[in-house]
């Protein structure tokens, strides 16, 4: 198959395969006597793997760690559990992290009362680092 059927397998745009490619997480592909990429069902594997992983929250960086993964012979699965809880750790950090956020500007909206001089807003006196 072509870069654009394996792009249309995929559900990715034809520039992100090629991105893949030079990232190394898509091996090169054969090309044909057209000079065209060839692909096969190895790779509409693999890309669907780095998309659901995407979808995951893992950085391609951590993704390339786990098709090293995947194609080692012989891995144990501990690896993969333990990259996944990581991953899950990291995500917990940043849900508590925003939580706080969240709850910071939500003092900021209760404490302005919506209508005045814009120098008395509590919020934008926040933002210039002043005090509220």
């Amino acid at each position: 198959m072509n870069i654009g059927q394996l792009a249309r397998r995929c559900g990715v745009p034809i520039d992100t395969i090629r991105y893949y490619e030079r990232q190394g997480l898509l091996p090169a592909a054969r090309r044909g006597a057209n000079g065209y990429r060839q692909y096969h069902d190895g790779d509409v594997r693999r890309l669907r793997f780095v998309r659901r992983a995407k979808e995951l929250g893992f950085s391609l960086e951590e993704i390339a760690g786990l098709l090293a993964l995947s194609d080692a012979r012989g891995a144990d699965m501990a690896q993969v559990r333990a990259a996944a809880e990581e991953k899950i750790a990291l995500l917990q950090q940043r849900i508590d992290e925003l939580g706080r956020v969240r709850d910071a500007l939500g003092e900021l909206v209760q404490a302005c009362p919506g209508h005045g001089d814009l120098q008395d807003c509590p919020i934008m006196a926040a933002l210039g680092g002043e005090a509220a």
